[in-house]
């Protein structure tokens, strides 16, 4: 927290004999609350309600690289999609760039996911967009994207935030609709990084471990991946119940119960 890094600095000052008192100690100064950094995912509900970016649910890419989303990104027949590249705005301008970390990636491409990404390339064909590569004077590339903006153009992301994703997420229910006249309320937690955070969970309540969950999210660090995601971890008592459960629920006719071991 930033108010309790500038106090800290104070304190030195204070013990080093160049101020007389912490300014933060005064009485007249409320340190601000620390705030729930916690993630909490959507539900599927909310998920499924928000269209058409349900599949971006099941793949756990980053806005950039679902703006940047192109025709030689996905293989079907094989299952996967190679994460290459992003669409970024540098300096006012829009360009195409490594992924975060500039390292390439390949996430799982599941059969929903798939199908409803087939309908959506067929009611809205993929577009060309040519645009810089890494900087705004670099050498232009083209490439097919499956997702397009206003006019036929690629995507503006102050456009899709405020025309498109937040009207969509109000008529979710998510969020509030805005006065007659007012802007939409900032909701930081609802932004598009809410469709990784519920991939993740999806992820960790099948089992799957942290280091693949990592790789797919592109994360440098599975130690990273841990620490934001290891409250939604199942726990080992639940693992335990539901593997005895599962195990209970199997065929009951058969002859391994207490009487077949005594007779033994």
């Amino acid at each position: 927290m930033i108010a309790a890094t500038v106090s800290a600095v104070f304190n030195a000052a204070v013990d080093d004999e160049l101020l007389a008192r912490n300014p933060f100690k005064a009485r007249s100064v409320q340190m601000p609350k620390a705030g729930d950094a916690t993630v909490k995912p959507w539900t599927s509900s909310q998920l499924f309600t928000v269209q058409p970016w349900i599949w971006a649910g099941g793949c756990g890419l980053r806005q950039g690289e679902i703006f940047g989303f192109s025709v030689d990104e996905v293989d079907f027949e094989g299952g996967w999609v190679t994460v290459s590249h992003q669409f970024k705005r540098l300096r006012g301008r829009y360009v195409f760039a490594p992924p975060k970390g500039g390292k390439t990636r390949q996430v799982p491409l599941p059969r929903a996911v798939a199908d409803a990404l087939r309908s959506h390339a067929a009611a809205f064909p993929p577009i060309s967009v040519s645009v810089p590569w890494r900087t705004v004077d670099g050498e232009r590339r083209t490439k097919r994207l499956y997702f397009s903006g206003a006019a036929g153009m690629h995507v503006r992301v102050s456009h899709f935030n405020d025309f498109m994703w937040k009207p969509a997420l109000a008529a979710a229910g998510i969020i509030p609709e805005p006065e007659e006249g007012e802007r939409y309320a900032s909701a930081r937690e609802h932004g598009m990084h809410a469709l990784r955070h519920f991939y993740a969970s999806v992820l960790l309540d099948a089992g799957e471990n942290i280091k693949a969950l990592s790789r797919y999210l592109g994360h440098a660090d599975a130690g990273f991946t841990l620490r934001t995601y290891t409250h939604l971890m199942p726990s080992s008592e639940l693992r335990t119940r539901n593997a005895v459960d599962t195990l209970y629920q199997g065929p009951q006719n058969h002859d391994h119960g207490p009487e077949a071991a005594h007779d033994e």
